[in-house]
C-alpha cells in the first residue's frame, strides 16, 4: 500500500478511474459545527490519495470536479454524514453513490452490526485498526497515523461493494438499494436544512 499525501487538492494529472472509494475526516461529527479536513480517495488498486483541505478557502477544483463528476461513482460508508459535509464545506453535490452502510442494512438482516470494521471483518477478512478515529484531524501536520487510517478506511470499499452488490441481487434488493443510493443527496440536503432527527414520512 502507498499512501499519496496531498496538500490543498488532488493533483490535476491523477484519474481514478470511474469507480472511486471516498471518505472523509472531520474535526468532530456536527454537520452545523465542525469543519470538513481531509478527503481520502482509492481506485480500489490499493492505493489510497490523502488530501488535506485548506480550510480558509476550500481551494480545490480537481477534488471538486472529481466528487461531482456524474460519470464517477462513490464508493462510501456511512455516505449520508460525508455527502452533507462536501455539500456543505465544499458546495457540490457527491453522486451517482453506493452506500455500503446502507447496502449491508438492506442484505445483512442477520446482524445489527453494521459499522465499516464489522462488514469488512465480516466481507473481506481484514480487522482494521480504528484507533485513530477520534484524533486531530485539523491538525497542520497529520501524522503516520492518521494517514494510514485515513488510507484504511477507502482500501477495501470496492471489495465491499462486490459482495454487497452480490448479496443485494441474491436477495433481489438491488433495485431497493439503488433508489435509497439516490436519495442520498436529498437526505444530505434535509440533514443541512433542519431535518436532521425528522422522519418526514411518518405520521406522527
Amino acid at each position: 500500500m502507498t499512501v499519496h499525501y496531498h496538500r490543498g487538492d488532488l493533483p490535476a494529472d491523477v484519474d481514478l478511474g470511474p469507480l472511486v472509494a471516498i471518505d472523509t475526516e472531520t474535526l468532530g461529527l456536527s454537520l452545523t459545527r465542525d469543519p470538513l479536513c481531509v478527503v481520502q480517495l482509492s481506485s480500489g488498486d490499493g492505493d489510497a490519495h490523502v488530501v488535506q483541505l485548506n480550510r480558509a478557502d476550500y481551494d480545490c477544483p480537481n477534488l471538486k470536479a472529481m466528487l461531482a463528476d456524474p460519470a464517477v461513482e462513490k464508493i462510501l460508508h456511512f455516505a449520508r454524514f460525508d455527502v452533507a459535509m462536501v455539500e456543505r464545506s465544499l458546495g457540490v453535490t457527491m453522486a451517482p453513490i453506493f452506500c455500503t452502510k446502507i447496502a449491508s442494512k438492506l442484505c445483512r438482516t442477520y446482524t445489527d452490526r453494521h459499522g465499516l470494521k464489522d462488514v469488512t471483518r465480516e466481507l473481506v477478512g481484514i480487522d482494521m485498526n480504528k484507533q485513530q478515529q477520534s484524533s486531530d484531524w485539523g491538525a497542520d501536520e497529520l501524522s503516520k497515523a492518521q494517514l494510514e487510517y485515513a488510507a484504511s478506511d477507502v482500501l477495501y470499499l470496492h471489495q465491499l461493494r462486490e459482495r454487497l452488490t452480490m448479496m443485494l441481487e441474491r436477495e433481489g434488493r438491488m433495485e431497493m438499494a439503488k433508489a435509497c443510493f439516490d436519495f442520498l443527496p436529498m437526505r444530505a440536503k434535509l440533514d443541512l436544512a433542519g431535518w436532521p432527527d425528522t422522519d418526514i414520512f411518518a405520521h406522527a
